[in-house]
């Protein structure tokens, strides 16, 4: 016979029309969303208006997508979403280089660079980034990559202009030397907000807070054997540090600018003396030898 569907028996319902999924996976999935959906809603109360107002948001929020923009992924990104799901997947070893969100400019493959190259296509590239990839143990990682990619000095990526900005600025694929070190030419970033003309954008304005994110440079590492890094190197002087909007900041990957005078140090990165210098090593954590087999 069938039950009457109530405040209390919904979300039974719900969970036993899931009994015939064959993953079990998506079973468990479907099953903890409903549950958590429900009480959600129980909470709230929403009335029938906030709740077509709350899928008329996510319908925009959709609309919002592009192969340039992903309306979603700022969403997920502004409720910390994104940043939680980034720390569940990367649980690292004391001492080894802490994840950070990808972001939603990584969205083209960053040119082959030579060590030391000027990544910048514009401005004047005025401060060194150098590091050394090693390994938790300290040892060096010969031959890591490194991928790296920025906004600008005025805090755009090269494709959110592409009219005014030359294609793949400011990226970049190292190769480390022999003793894991990389370094290239660069210009400082600058703080920049998330795209806050949509809905996303809207929220945010609404909850009274700002879509601004710190200066940073963006970095994957990785090499064989080991498990690749997603991170970023985070300018120390940037505003929003404390505040980053969408949570990224981590105080193990905020670096100084340095201020260098070296003549024989600029002329052997090829930067005017007195030039900027920011440090930054990656450290890959080995990928055990069972998981390696398994994998």
């Amino acid at each position: 016979m069938a039950t009457d569907f109530s405040e209390t028996t919904a979300t039974e319902a719900v969970v036993r029309s899931f009994s015939g999924t064959r993953d079990e996976r998506l079973r468990q999935i479907l099953t903890s969303l409903t549950v958590h959906l429900h009480d959600f809603v129980r909470d709230i109360e929403p009335t029938q208006r906030e709740w077509e107002q709350s899928i008329e948001f996510l319908t925009e929020v959709g609309h919002m997508c592009d192969n340039v923009r992903q309306e979603f992924i700022l969403l997920s990104d502004v409720l910390g979403v994104s940043m939680l799901v980034d720390a569940i997947n990367n649980r690292k070893p004391v001492g080894a280089t802490e994840s950070t969100v990808l972001g939603p400019f990584h969205m083209v493959d960053s040119p082959e660079s030579e060590l030391g190259a000027n990544i910048a296509l514009t401005g004047d590239a005025t401060c060194v980034v150098r590091g050394t990839v090693r390994s938790v143990d300290s040892s060096a990682v010969p031959g890591a990559v490194v991928d790296v990619w920025q906004a600008d000095e005025a805090g755009y990526y090269d494709v959110q202009q592409p009219d005014l900005i030359p294609d793949r600025n400011l990226r970049g694929l190292f190769t480390a030397d022999g003793e894991g070190q990389f370094w290239f030419r660069t210009v400082i970033p600058k703080f920049y907000p998330i795209p806050a003309d949509g809905p996303v954008g809207r929220l945010l304005s609404a909850s009274g807070r700002h879509p601004y994110r710190p200066a940073h440079i963006h970095f994957i590492g990785g090499a064989e054997g080991y498990s690749p890094v997603t991170t970023h190197l985070f300018i120390e002087s940037s505003p929003y540090l404390d505040d980053d909007t969408v949570f990224g900041v981590k105080k193990s990957l905020v670096r100084p600018v340095l201020q260098v005078d070296d003549p024989e140090l600029a002329e052997r990165y090829g930067v005017p003396n007195p030039f900027d210098l920011i440090e930054f090593d990656i450290v890959l954590d080995a990928i055990a030898e069972s998981a390696e087999v398994g994998a």
